[in-house]
């Protein structure tokens, strides 16, 4: 299982540290694993599966 730190996340994902914290507060974004007192990371295979799930979003009709 692998950690990504934030310049990691920012290039996997392309989206600002601010819209990150918001999609992740509303529960739209996977949730940071605390490392240390002042560290943080999320889990490389929850990103993968975030962006997977916004690309079937975009494989599936949009509804009328």
């Amino acid at each position: 299982m692998k950690v990504l730190r934030w310049p990691a996340l920012e290039k996997a994902v392309g989206l600002s540290r601010t819209h990150t914290d918001r999609l992740e507060k509303s529960g739209k974004f996977p949730r940071r694993v605390k490392l240390g007192p002042r560290s943080v990371g999320w889990l490389e295979d929850e990103i993968d599966a975030w962006i997977a799930d916004r690309a079937d979003e975009r494989a599936e009709p949009s509804a009328p």
